[in-house]
């Protein structure tokens, strides 16, 4: 959750951040006001955060082949996240599926042409697949995979990192299908040096058309891993361009920057991938805890590997008016990357006390899991939603932002909405 600002406010400042540094220069006294309310439970508000709110953002998705209710965050490239209430579903509806891109989708894409080359220093052989040969020669599976980008959330740490201010709508879990990528490998042949692999796209650089934009991979563990796909199709229909049409990796469980769109080539390599992003401190995070704003050597950067435990509050979407004495269900999604979910509570008083949610087992590995309950709020006012989840190993969500690092990854603070009951 959002840690305060402390900055003094700025003349050139919108009105919304002029109001939330507003609340945060105000003491618990003046938020009734703020908020339209009383707050419920205000002498156990943190110190550290400020309160969310009722308001809604307006701003709108024009992005070609999605849904105008996602939130575009830049359109040079394509970067656009989710609305937390449209996760509600168990597969992310493919209109709604967020879009995370580090150059422009490429242009004039003919299946029909697209190729698949996959060779390397481990590789037996060098074999180019068409996309007809790939959906005939090998059996095809289809699972449900949470992809979550590495920086989801990335807005909440103080001070703000570089790259872009995703909320927490930079994830979804869908459909996919598509051939198993170690039915591929295999039939290529790994020899027994492998140690990783790494994919090229055919996505555009922005200032540069001869420079790769982004080369990543995994450990040949985790390519070998029935879950991970070279796929075709998302809820049963072509990839939308901006997802990856007409190819691309689905490794679920792992940072979203390791299932590489627009696929044209995998390497099967004989050390760790040196790709474009695999190295300096991309898509990486100190070894040891750093102070906020912390300059961290390269050199002690790694690799992010299974994400952590998450949880979201999909229903009722945050800012609802809840009707006097009415129970109402509260419900929602979590995940925990190579990990399942074990328990997931929510708290309305600002995590003094906790309630235990009824929660699903995933469909498949590395989809998420659906929770929920019913409350009662004990009188008229404002009121947080907040979820935390446990994953199987016991590990819980922090109630605040952990870890800050140079490039704001995997904030795994629990995710809170506001309500009101009238």
């Amino acid at each position: 959750m959002r840690k305060k600002n402390t900055q003094n406010i700025n003349l050139s400042e919108s009105k919304d951040e002029s109001r939330r540094n507003f609340v945060v220069k105000s003491s618990l006294g003046l938020f009734a006001g703020l908020l339209g309310a009383k707050m419920v439970f205000a002498e156990n508000f943190p110190k550290d955060i400020e309160p969310i709110g009722l308001e809604e953002s307006t701003s709108k998705s024009l992005m070609p082949g999605k849904s105008d209710k996602l939130t575009i965050l830049s359109d040079r490239p394509w970067n656009a996240e989710t609305p937390i209430h449209l996760l509600d579903p168990i597969a992310t509806p493919t209109k709604h599926f967020f879009v995370r891109n580090n150059g422009n989708a490429p242009s004039n894409v003919n299946p029909e042409k697209w190729k698949l080359t996959i060779e390397g220093e481990s590789a037996s052989k060098k074999i180019t697949f068409s996309l007809k040969e790939l959906k005939s020669k090998f059996k095809h599976y289809s699972y449900h995979l949470t992809i979550e980008c590495g920086g989801n959330s990335r807005a909440e740490f103080s001070p703000t990192t570089e790259g872009n201010q995703w909320g927490n709508g930079a994830v979804g879990c869908a459909k996919w299908t598509g051939v198993r990528l170690k039915d591929v490998l295999n039939y290529v042949g790994v020899k027994a040096d492998a140690v990783y692999i790494g994919y090229y796209g055919a996505d555009q650089h922005l200032l540069d058309p001869s420079k790769v934009v982004i080369s990543r991979g995994v450990p040949i563990k985790k390519a070998m891993e029935d879950e991970s796909l070279i796929a075709w199709a998302i809820n049963d229909e072509n990839l939308p361009l901006m997802n990856g049409y007409p190819l691309r990796l689905v490794i679920g469980g792992w940072p979203a920057s390791v299932s590489g769109k627009w696929l044209t080539k995998i390497k099967i390599r004989n050390k760790v991938h040196d790709g474009e992003k695999m190295e300096g401190k991309s898509y990486r995070v100190p070894k040891y805890p750093v102070a906020p704003g912390t300059k961290v050597p390269d050199e002690d950067m790694e690799i992010i590997g299974s994400m952590p435990v998450k949880s979201l509050v999909t229903y009722p979407k945050s800012g609802a008016m809840i009707g006097k004495g009415k129970s109402f269900e509260v419900r929602g999604q979590a995940w925990a990357g190579d990990l399942s979910v074990k328990e997931v509570h929510i708290s309305i008083d600002f995590g003094v006390t906790w309630k235990k949610c009824t929660l699903t087992t995933p469909i498949n590995r590395f989809a998420w899991q659906q929770w929920k309950t019913r409350i009662t709020l004990p009188e008229k006012g404002y009121y947080e939603v907040w979820a935390r989840a446990t994953d199987s190993n016991g590990k819980i969500q922090p109630m605040v932002v952990p870890n800050w690092n140079p490039k704001g990854y995997l904030n795994n603070a629990c995710h809170r909405i506001a309500v009101k009951q009238l």
